[in-house]
């Protein structure tokens, strides 16, 4: 069994600041990428922000220069700093793992989901 569990969300005013993290647990060898991803009412679910065990990030073009990712491997956590909030990064925050895992015939990769926080940004 592996869990996400994501925490920090809530409700800001515009041109506030949030910081969420998830931590990883369960049965796995690494983490390769863990990250976050956005899913507003009616659109589907977009990139907010990735990163990589050694460190490389990828960000949503919405984000960047706003937001910032950072990990800590031998804790299985990853953080999201949010800057300069506006009302339109209102949505649930999902955690994102690709995560290896030992099996019979070696290692596999699988990709694991958080359950989601909310954010809520007020003009």
């Amino acid at each position: 069994q592996v869990q996400l569990v994501e925490s920090g969300g809530g409700l800001v005013q515009a041109g506030g600041s949030l910081t969420l993290s998830c931590a990883a647990s369960g049965s796995f060898v690494s983490i390769n990428v863990m990250g976050w991803y956005c899913q507003a009412p009616g659109k589907q679910r977009e990139l907010v922000a990735v990163i990589t065990s050694g460190g490389s990030t990828t960000y949503g073009d919405s984000v960047k220069g706003r937001f910032t990712i950072s990990r800590d491997n031998a804790k299985n956590r990853v953080n999201l700093q949010m800057n300069s909030l506006k009302p339109e990064d209102t949505a649930v925050y999902y955690c994102y793992a690709d995560l290896v895992r030992a099996g019979a015939f070696g290692a596999y990769s699988n990709k694991n989901w958080g359950r989601g926080t909310q954010v809520t940004v007020s003009s």
